[in-house]
Order: structure tokens, then C-alpha cells, then sequence
């Protein structure tokens, strides 16, 4: 693999420590800034916000640019965005430049996924993109408990400092090693890219990633009061738990990306049964401390197993024109996916059937995905009159 693809790494790792560091730093900002710790929280939505709203906007915006320069200045905003949050004075302006830095999210996976294909032969695509989204993953090993451990010890601007170092550093590594022949201009007509988002397929492609994600979300954002109040583990047993978790995330990963390239079609359709079962059998396992680490770590494995497949799956459908409008979607699609399913939880927890069913109320989005991703496949086969077949994998 080039080593461009790992400059795109380093760039992905600072986005995923931005993403999800602060999750761990709730009470220590909430102190600090006199407020609630729900108030904190929502820091949380305000970033995935801005990714799905940001990824559109700047992915059109930069249209006609060179995508290393788009790299170039999503990395400089999101630079800018941490420096902006560890500077920040208030609530609200923290807030602001959560959501600054979001914008850079969606739009730098986006464009990253289609110079990530453009660097390798075409049977390397798929493994192209997962090596980029194994940033993402070491960033929830590593970087979020370091990060989490500095801010506690050092208070949580420290870890936004920490973030815009790596920012800096991504920005030089992008600009030193993704090759001169990724600046040349795109090709860009606005009309023509948003008629390729309106094929059934590629709205299908997006509503296969938001159902699919959604199941993951709808249970690990209550992964730990599972683990405690099911599994009956100590609240000090969480955070090691989840490396195994994060272990699976990097094994489903290069795992997904290899299989992609080979069987794409059979990878998005199997991925997607893995994590129906995984949920599905999530609910029995919880009951068992051994059985309920295991189903952490597979249930890491088969979410990010369904990543490198589903977005190359519509990059192919978008073939010929906006593929980075497309994958700049499709990367809001699985922000879209992790909200709607935190949300499904909260609702099973709140108002029944309760925290033991959450698993297999979210074992039932993954199998929508499928019915969805089989619906495009006809189309595939039978598209509507005037639209053109999508190519075929």
C-alpha cells in the first residue's frame, strides 16, 4: 500500500480521537463551564450535526478543487476547530467549534475514500479505504483513553491541544505524501452529481448505511450499563473491555476491506447478516461474563466489517460522477445511522421492553439494511426506464 493511504490514516486518527474523546470528559467539562452534565452532552449531537450537515455543503463547495487541496483545508478547519476548542471561554462557543471541526468529518472520509481508491490497483480499492478507516479505529484503542487520561489529569483543554498537534501533523504528512497526480483538478458539474444522487440505488446504498449502522449505535452507546447491570461486571471493568471491542474493530475492518475486493456484492450482503446475528445473539451472551466479552469483541468486528464494503458499494453506484458527493454522503449516512440508533435505544430503555431488549430490537435494523440492499440489487438488474444500469460487481 502507498504511503499516501497512511497520511490519510494519520488524518483519520486525529478525526476519530475529536470525535469520540469527549465522551469521556463530560464532568470535567461540564465543571469547568458551569453546566449540566446532559448539556454537556449534547456536544456530542452538535458534532454529529455538523457532520451531516457539513459533508454536503463542503463536499459541493469544493467541487472543482483539487482533492489534495480539499484534504489540505479540511485539515486546516479541523485544526483550527480544536485550537478553537481549547481556547473556548464558554458553553456555546466550545459548541461552535465542535461543530467547525465537524465539518471537516464527513467531507474528509468522503474525498479521502475516492483518492484512497485512486492510489491503488482496482482490486485493491476496498482494502484501500479500510486501511484510511484504520485510523478511525486505532483512534478508539488509543488515542480516546489517552486523550481521556490526559484531559482528567491535565484538564480536558489539554486534550484539545493535544488533538491540534495532530492536526498539524496530519496536514504536513498529507502535504509531503499524497502525490502530485491526487491535485489535479476534479471534473465537477454540480447538476450532473446531484442527478447521480438521485439513482434508486445510491438512495438505497445510503438507507442500507444508516439502518445498518444504526443497530450498532443502538447498542453500544449502552454498552456499559449493559456490561454492569446485565453481565454484572464492576464499572472499573468497562474500560478494558471496550479495547477488546476496539481489537474487533480492527480486525472487522481489514477483514471487511479484503473481502470487499473480491466478492463486493457478497460482502455487503453477508457483513450485514454477521451483525444481525451478533446482535441477535448479544442478547443470550450478556447473561455470561465470558460469553459477553467475546460478543464485545465480535460485535467490533462485524460493525466496522460492514464499512469498506458499504462505502465502496456506493462509490460504484455513483460511477461516472459525484463520487465525492456520494461518499461525502454516505459518510453522513453512518453519522445519520449512529444517532437515529442512540435514539432507538433510549426509547427501548425508557419505555419498554427495557435494557435486555436492546439488542435484539437492534438486531432487526441490520435485516432491514438487507431488505434494502436487495431491493437496489434488483434495480440493479431491472433499473427504472431512463436511468442507466450501474455497473456491476
Amino acid at each position: 500500500m502507498p504511503l499516501a493511504l497512511y497520511a490519510l490514516a494519520a488524518g483519520a486518527f486525529g478525526i476519530g480521537v475529536t470525535e469520540f474523546v469527549i465522551m469521556g470528559l463530560l464532568l470535567e467539562v461540564s465543571g469547568d463551564l458551569g453546566v449540566s452534565i446532559s448539556a454537556a452532552g449534547q456536544l456530542i449531537s452538535g458534532y454529529a450535526l455538523g457532520v451531516v450537515i457539513g459533508a454536503p455543503l463542503l463536499t459541493i463547495a469544493t467541487g472543482r478543487w483539487r482533492r489534495k487541496t480539499v484534504l489540505l483545508a479540511l485539515m486546516a478547519i479541523f485544526t483550527l476547530g480544536n485550537l478553537a476548542c481549547a481556547l473556548a471561554p464558554d458553553y456555546w462557543t466550545l459548541m461552535g467549534a465542535r461543530v467547525l471541526t465537524a465539518f471537516a468529518h464527513g467531507t474528509f472520509f468522503g474525498v479521502g475514500s475516492v483518492v484512497a481508491t485512486g492510489l491503488v490497483a482496482p482490486n485493491r480499492r476496498a482494502s484501500a479505504i479500510a486501511l484510511m478507516f484504520t485510523g478511525l479505529t486505532i483512534a478508539n484503542i488509543l488515542g480516546v483513553p489517552f486523550g481521556t487520561w490526559l484531559g482528567q489529569a491535565f484538564g480536558w483543554r489539554a486534550t484539545f491541544w493535544a488533538v491540534t498537534l495532530v492536526g498539524i501533523a496530519a496536514f504536513a504528512v498529507i502535504l509531503l505524501l499524497v502525490p502530485r497526480g491526487q491535485a489535479e483538478p476534479q471534473k465537477s458539474d454540480l447538476r450532473a452529481d446531484l442527478a447521480v444522487l438521485g439513482r434508486a440505488p445510491v438512495l438505497l446504498g445510503f438507507a442500507t448505511t444508516v439502518l445498518g449502522y444504526a443497530g450498532v449505535f443502538a447498542v453500544f452507546t449502552y454498552i456499559a450499563p449493559m456490561l454492569t447491570g446485565i453481565s454484572g461486571f464492576p464499572e472499573a471493568a468497562v474500560s478494558p473491555i471496550l479495547l477488546v471491542f476496539g481489537g474487533g474493530l480492527i480486525a472487522g475492518n481489514l477483514i471487511g476491506g479484503r473481502a470487499a475486493d473480491r466478492w463486493l456484492v457478497p460482502s455487503v450482503l453477508g457483513s450485514l447478516v454477521v451483525l444481525a446475528l451478533v446482535l441477535g445473539l448479544m442478547t443470550f451472551a450478556l447473561h455470561d461474563k465470558i460469553a459477553a466479552v467475546v460478543f464485545v469483541g465480535l460485535l467490533g468486528a462485524a460493525a466496522f466489517a460492514t464499512v469498506a464494503p458499504l462505502q465502496m458499494w456506493v462509490l460504484e453506484k455513483a460511477e461516472g460522477a459525484g463520487q465525492s458527493l456520494a461518499s461525502s454522503f454516505n459518510i453522513a449516512a453512518f453519522n445519520l445511522g449512529n444517532a437515529a440508533g442512540a435514539w432507538l435505544g433510549g426509547v427501548v430503555i425508557a419505555h419498554g421492553p427495557g435494557l435486555g431488549a436492546v439488542t435484539w430490537v437492534a438486531a432487526l435494523l441490520p435485516l432491514s439494511a438487507l431488505a434494502v440492499a436487495t431491493l437496489a440489487l434488483r434495480l440493479d438488474r431491472h433499473p427504472p426506464l431512463g436511468e442507466p444500469a450501474p455497473a456491476r460487481t
